[in-house]
């Protein structure tokens, strides 16, 4: 499930998208309906990640620095929300063996776990804000 912030850093991304230039954060607060205060940190945090760029003063605000074709949702969730595995144990990523599992080669949860993983990323990896602008459907 995505958290809140999660949710916001994708509607201000298909904001952004669709405007094509630079807004405002006003503008992006208030066409994507996300408060101001937490739209900031969420820009900060998709800055730091090069996904968008900023302008300083009266005319500036933000912009994407890549095509929104360029950017997905599996990014994002690595971002905003970890794992995109149920278990750590079957996560590209952020793999930790779990404490409790005799041998990982061979445990048949990992496993389940680790097809389950492959299709959500195939999905992910294939819905990028681009397609969400459109409207397209994701067929991974």
């Amino acid at each position: 499930m995505l958290t809140q912030k999660g949710k916001y850093a994708i509607k201000a991304l298909v904001y952004l998208a669709e405007k094509g230039e630079l807004v405002r954060t006003q503008e992006v607060a208030d066409g994507a309906h996300i408060p101001k205060k937490f739209l900031e940190s969420i820009l900060i945090e998709l800055k730091n990640h090069g996904l968008v760029g900023s302008r300083q003063g009266a005319a500036g605000g933000y912009f994407l620095t890549r095509k929104p074709t360029e950017i997905t949702i599996a990014e994002l969730h690595r971002i905003f929300e970890g794992p995109i595995a149920l278990l750590q144990c079957a996560a590209l990523k952020f793999y930790k063996p779990c404490d409790d599992c005799d041998d990982v080669a061979t445990c048949h949860l990992r496993q389940a776990m680790i097809q389950v993983r492959n299709q959500t990323i195939k999905a992910l990896e294939c819905l990028t804000i681009q397609k969400i602008v459109d409207g397209e459907e994701c067929n991974p």
